[in-house]
């Protein structure tokens, strides 16, 4: 039997290149799983619609269903505060003029500034109102006051629409509150983004406004872009149990500057990852230097404003319901005749809002987490909670936005009996007074 000897520096040399091999595998492998991070959160997570448009030239940088009919949601008070700054650049108002607010204005459904039929409300508060907390109360004061009322207003808001170009866009109502014949496009509301920027940029920097203090009440602007995403100077957000989670965003880098509409985001966290995941993939994309002008429409004069009609204004049903957005619930609630339960229970398809008092069930700094606390207590007393709409309300402490996880439409002695029953559950509730 013949041995074979190995040259000590054959061994040695396999011995260093197996150990280069394994020191340039240990290396690789943190790289790819970077790579691999970086390529996972590029992706844009799953919205209805959305489109990127560079605003320097026109150009759709990125596109996904811009020409899908959607439910506009709050987003439609861009149009409305749109309407309202051709008057005030015209002369026929001005920041200072007195609004009457109507008992239909008075009665919207939440988000609201909570506006008293009879009273009177400053343009610039209510231009505020709306920028930060999407009043709906503020939306219809605004047009009842320009065209008597809100019915006349929605025609206008359709008649403009369709001078901007907006070729797929029915306004109804003057806040987004749901309406099945109110619908837009993505394209569209970039069109209509564009329009408030370039046509009145004066009026336009209300969108800006990150906190508005109305009647000693502090608001914090919906839009979270504004706090945290370089360049961000607008404009919307909404939200609507149609619409799912809105967004139309202003973007400004050095030259550069995109428009980006989300509609559709399942969450409004969700909802806000899509748009900067969008923005951030374009903005090396986009260009630099002098705006092309917008293309040119023949605007027809602005009708000559009219008296609020209070009479004909009837006052719609009152909601006990607030659910705000931004962590992550937005903007206008669903009305009694559009199901207004968060939840879509059973229990609330002919719920009970209208009681002086609500059982809160827990106080949470994200909307996701109420939401999570209503449908786990429904779930544990559908019988004891049942036609009571759930919904959350939002209000600031510091600079914390927090969310009441709420049920309405109690009397003070049914409120104080479900929570009883409640803590007997172990659940922890509180009976509170219908803001």
């Amino acid at each position: 039997m013949r041995i074979f000897k190995r040259n000590p520096w054959t061994l040695l040399r396999g011995s260093f290149c197996l150990i280069f091999a394994l020191a340039l595998a240990i290396a690789a492998a943190p790289m790819s799983e970077a790579f691999a991070k970086s390529r996972k959160s590029s992706r844009v997570p799953p919205v209805a619609a959305s489109i990127v448009v560079d605003m320097n030239t026109g150009h759709i940088l990125y596109s996904q269903d811009p020409d899908t009919p959607r439910s506009p949601a709050s987003l439609t008070k861009i149009m409305t505060l749109y309407i309202l700054f051709g008057y005030l650049k015209a002369g026929k108002m001005t920041l200072d003029t007195e609004l009457a607010v109507t008992p239909h204005a008075a009665s919207q459904a939440p988000t609201k500034l909570g506006l008293k039929s009879g009273s009177t409300i400053r343009t610039s508060d209510a231009i505020k109102g709306i920028v930060t907390k999407s009043a709906n109360d503020a939306a219809a004061t605004i047009a009842e006051n320009i065209a008597g009322t809100e019915d006349d207003f929605a025609r206008l808001m359709t008649q403009t629409a369709r001078t901007l170009g907006m070729k797929n866009t029915v306004f109804r109502n003057a806040s987004g509150l749901p309406n099945p014949e109110q619908v837009t496009t993505a394209r569209d509301m970039a069109i209509l983004a564009s329009h408030v920027i370039r046509d009145y940029p004066d009026y336009y920097a209300h969108f800006e406004t990150r906190y508005f203090t109305y009647k000693g009440q502090k608001h914090r602007n919906h839009n979270r872009l504004l706090f945290g995403y370089q360049g961000t100077d607008g404009i919307k957000t909404g939200y609507t149990r149609a619409s799912g989670f809105n967004l139309t965003a202003s973007v400004k880098r050095g030259d550069k500057h995109l428009v980006a509409v989300v509609l559709g985001g399942k969450t409004g966290a969700q909802r806000d990852t899509a748009t900067r995941t969008l923005l951030d993939k374009y903005f090396p994309e986009s260009s630099t230097g002098k705006p092309k002008p917008l293309v040119a429409h023949a605007r027809p004069p602005l009708p000559e404003r009219k008296k609020p009609v209070f009479a004909m204004a009837a006052a719609a049903p009152k909601i006990a319901l607030a659910p705000a957005e931004e962590g992550d619930r937005s903007d206008p609630a669903d009305t009694s005749r559009s199901r207004p339960s968060l939840l879509g229970s059973p229990a609330s398809t002919n719920p009970r809002v209208a009681g002086a008092y609500h059982v809160q069930v827990g106080a949470f700094t994200s909307q996701a987490e109420a939401e999570n606390r209503l449908g786990k207590v429904q779930q544990r007393a559908i019988k004891l909670l049942e036609g009571h709409l759930p919904f959350t309300a939002t209000f600031i402490k510091g600079d914390t936005e927090w969310y009441r996880a709420r049920f309405a439409g109690f009397s003070q002695d049914d409120a104080r009996s479900t929570c009883t029953a409640l803590k007997k559950m172990s659940l922890d509730c509180a009976v509170m007074t219908a803001e």
